[in-house]
This record gives C-alpha cells, structure tokens and sequence, in this order.
C-alpha cells in the first residue's frame, strides 16, 4: 500500500484521549477527546474506535449554529440545549461532522472492517464533561467549540492516525 503524505495530519491516541493537529511536522493544536468506552475495533457492530490510517472523507455542518444537532448526517435545525430532557440524556452528534474513511485494506478499508461504512466521525458532543475518558459508540468526540475549530482547519483528504 503507497499513501502519500497530506499537507497536515492528525494522531489520534486512544490512551491519552488526545487528538493532536501537526502542519509540516509541527503541533498546531491539542485537544482532549472521547472514544469508544469498547475496546479498539475496526470490525462493523463492535463500537469500537477504529485504529490505523484515515483520511478525511467528508465535512458536514458548515454554518450550522454551534450545538446543532445531527441524525443521518442531517441537520434537525435546533441545538442540543433546545432538546428535550429525554434526548438529551442520549450522546448526540452535535456541531459538526467530519466523517472519515479507512485507508488500510488489511484493517479498515472493506467490509465487514470499512470505517466509512460504520460511519465513524469526529463530532462534537451534548455530553463535554466525559471528555478525557473514553465514552462514545466508536466515534472520536470533541468540545463543540473544539469541534468547531478543527473543522475550519483540517481540509478533505487530510491524514488521521488512529491508534
């Protein structure tokens, strides 16, 4: 497998729950997350994080407000603080979606192991007090000011390594 290196890449660590953004070799930004409360996974059902090689795949949510909730990748047109108790109790996808893709064929990259297909992003959260330990379904969650951030810095096709 040849992969060519993206201008800038972000390193996912699973054990510091920590996602770091470099540009040209150089730390740009930290920022504390949460991934799954399973075991690393790459296989479709486990909800685990997938490890390995990623690419960003697809930006969603581009001038949403700041908490907008998502389901199926679509906006619902309020914010997670305008839902109700009984929805807020869930973990939300809120803010922004940046949904990413395997790379590897051997680990993440076709069925039943497809990062894309398990529809695994990097989103933020109705829940930023559980940040720093692991708690999603097997998505990477940030801040929803972290998340917004990120968003505008990283661009299609940049690199995430999971591990």
């Amino acid at each position: 497998m040849s992969i060519l290196p993206s201008t800038q890449q972000i390193i996912i660590s699973i054990k510091n729950q920590k996602l770091y953004l470099i540009a040209q070799g150089t730390l740009i930004k930290k920022y504390t997350l949460s991934t799954s409360k399973n075991p690393p996974s790459c296989l479709e059902n486990s909800y685990g994080t997938p490890l390995g090689i990623h690419s960003i795949e697809e930006k969603i949510g581009e001038g949403a407000p700041i908490g907008t909730v998502f389901k199926g990748r679509v906006s619902q047109g309020y914010t997670y603080q305008e839902a109700s108790e009984e929805e807020q109790l869930l973990n939300l996808i809120t803010t922004r979606i940046i949904r990413i893709k395997g790379l590897d064929p051997n680990l993440n990259l076709g069925d039943p192991y497809d990062t894309y297909n398990r529809f695994i992003y990097i989103h933020g959260t109705n829940h930023e007090e559980r940040l720093g330990q692991p708690f999603s379904k097997g998505c990477i969650e940030l801040s929803n000011q972290d998340c917004l951030e990120l968003f505008s810095l990283v661009n299609l096709g940049d690199h995430i390594w999971i591990e």
